[in-house]
């Protein structure tokens, strides 16, 4: 079936017409000579390679006829331009997104790091959240919002790929970040409220303790999904910072809280998921994306635009114009 970009085709059998046009072709040309007189001289080599505009022009006629013949054809076809409308109707998911900005994000067991990864594999799952409003929240030794619930995803993955460590005091507040992410839930009206809270580390700053803000998390009904990203044994991780603000580097135990965001993902029927490179990240937010879903009713209301009459304008103009130069201007005298 012939089908373009938002363009149907009512009547797609109409195209087996254009096999004629080789038929056609052939008739025109056994049947050419009937169309001239012939003019029998002792020689022509004084014409030899002389054409004229006019002759040159003539033998064009063709093809104005051909090209008529094919946009006749389209418009048979009945072509029609398809506009959709659609209206969504169902209650999204609302999830917060919790980015761990501690110095150790930038440890070398992922690659290029932990951090460049994890944005990566996140602006990769908010592309297949389509309905749902997501948040953005990020922490290391204090904790704040750094993208509201919204259903813009552009502005959203924006803000993710734009995050560096370094622009909050170090360290590794999880319970300030759990907290600030629900406390942008508690009021949402969503079928269902979500955390994904990623970290490398252990608790070691902030005054709202983990426990405390996962049963703050209980108490609103929101599941928190926790990840600990980072490989097993030592990686290759910052261990202090220069004069100039760069990180100064060092083989460094990997040290993750397991028991802690275990504990936590239980707390608020959620889930605990271990990161250990870049591959394990994608399955675990493959398997979010697969546990999160809700059903989204969407109605599609079709509407056409006749364009038949396009390609029914310029067959004739074709033809009318082949008909005029073959009668008027390029007429053969007999």
């Amino acid at each position: 079936m012939f089908n373009f970009p938002n363009i149907q085709f009512v009547n797609p059998e109409a195209f087996w017409l254009l096999l004629l046009l080789p038929l056609l072709g052939l008739w025109y040309w056994y049947q050419r000579k009937s169309y001239h007189t012939t003019v029998k001289m002792s020689s022509l080599q004084a014409l030899a390679g002389v054409r004229s505009l006019r002759g040159y022009m003539r033998s064009l006629l063709p093809l104005l006829r051909i090209l008529s013949f094919i946009a006749l054809v389209f418009a048979l076809a009945r072509p029609q331009e398809v506009l959709k409308e659609e209206d969504v109707k169902g209650e999204g998911i609302d999830i917060n997104m919790i980015i761990d900005l501690s110095s150790s994000m930038l440890a070398k067991d992922f690659k290029p790091d932990r951090l460049s990864v994890s944005k990566q594999v996140g602006a990769d799952f908010v592309d297949k959240r389509e309905f749902d409003r997501i948040g953005l929240i990020v922490f290391a030794g204090e904790a704040f919002t750094q993208c509201p619930l919204t259903t813009d995803h552009g502005i959203l993955k924006a803000f993710l790929a734009g995050l560096q460590c370094g622009i909050l005091e170090d360290g590794t507040a999880i319970g300030m970040g759990l907290a600030t992410a629900v406390n942008r839930l508690k009021d949402s009206d969503a079928k269902s409220k979500v955390v994904i809270l990623l970290t490398d580390g252990v608790n070691n700053a902030g005054y709202v303790q983990p426990k405390t803000a996962a049963e703050i998390a209980r108490e609103f009904d929101v599941k928190v999904y926790t990840i600990g990203v980072g490989s097993e044994g030592n990686a290759v991780a910052p261990t202090g910072r220069y004069s100039n603000g760069q990180y100064r580097m060092g083989i460094t135990k990997v040290e993750i809280d397991e028991p802690l965001l275990r504990e936590i993902a239980e707390m608020t029927d959620g889930k605990y998921f271990r990161a250990k490179n870049e591959q394990a990240l994608e399955n675990i937010y493959a398997e979010i994306d697969r546990l999160e879903k809700t059903e989204i009713e969407v109605t599609t209301i079709k509407r056409y635009s006749e364009e038949f009459h396009r390609f029914a304008f310029w067959g004739m103009l074709f033809l009318v114009l082949e008909v005029l130069l073959r009668y008027t201007v390029l007429r053969t005298i007999p």
